[in-house]
């Protein structure tokens, strides 16, 4: 017959398998499927926002690959009025065209490079490239004034290379606006909206040699 004290030692032995199941495979499992649940809903709500899913990462495990079914992500349209002169001189007989017109500008983030999320100690660490001009789009009201010189007088091919300065000119303008830093901002926040339900703390990375700390 079985000592009451053994039973109590086969009881302790069983009792303690069990808790180390728990411990060591039973909710390891479950966070770690709570944790991809997590990421694939994030993934979800970021193709409801942005219509491409990023790269998102947890405790270092990439859960999600990053899918870009578009090329670039415009998050700001900007229209703005240009103005340029061109001129032309020869044999000291100068001939001008003075060109405006609207355009219509989109500043955004070029998804051919990596934009990634990593969530880690109640953190989400984001790191995608910095913003920058995608396009700009004349909105068909340009104008031209011309001025000729005394024998050097505009011709038609003048406008057309007229035209292609214009443009050029207004290209150059809108990278240094500052709608592409209105553009950095309002992604950000809404990165931080997204996020708010997965982690308490975003920290948006544009330099990707900022360390993600390993998990603890």
């Amino acid at each position: 017959m079985i000592s009451r004290n053994l039973k109590l030692l086969i009881a302790l032995i069983i009792v303690s398998a069990i808790a180390a199941y728990l411990v060591f495979v039973t909710i390891p499992t479950q966070m770690v499927k709570r944790s991809y649940e997590a990421a694939k809903t994030l993934g979800e709500d970021f193709k409801k926002a942005f219509q491409f899913t990023p790269e998102i990462t947890v405790d270092h495990t990439i859960v999600l690959n990053q899918q870009t079914p578009v090329l670039e992500l415009a998050v700001l349209s900007q229209n703005f009025g240009h103005s340029y002169t061109w001129t032309n001189k020869w044999l000291n007989s100068t001939k001008q065209i003075f060109i405006t017109g609207t355009f219509e500008a989109k500043a955004g983030f070029d998804l051919r490079k990596k934009f990634s999320i990593e969530l880690t100690d109640d953190k989400a660490y984001v790191t995608l490239p910095e913003p920058t001009l995608l396009s700009i789009e004349s909105q068909g009201d340009i104008t031209y004034r011309d001025e000729n010189g005394y024998w050097n007088w505009v011709e038609t091919e003048d406008r057309t290379k007229a035209t292609n300065a214009f443009i050029k000119d207004a290209r150059t303008f809108a990278t240094k606006a500052a709608f592409i830093k209105d553009a950095r901002v309002k992604m950000e926040e809404q990165l931080k909206v997204l996020l708010k339900p997965y982690a308490e703390e975003v920290i948006i990375r544009y330099d990707v040699s900022i360390k993600i700390p390993a998990p603890k």
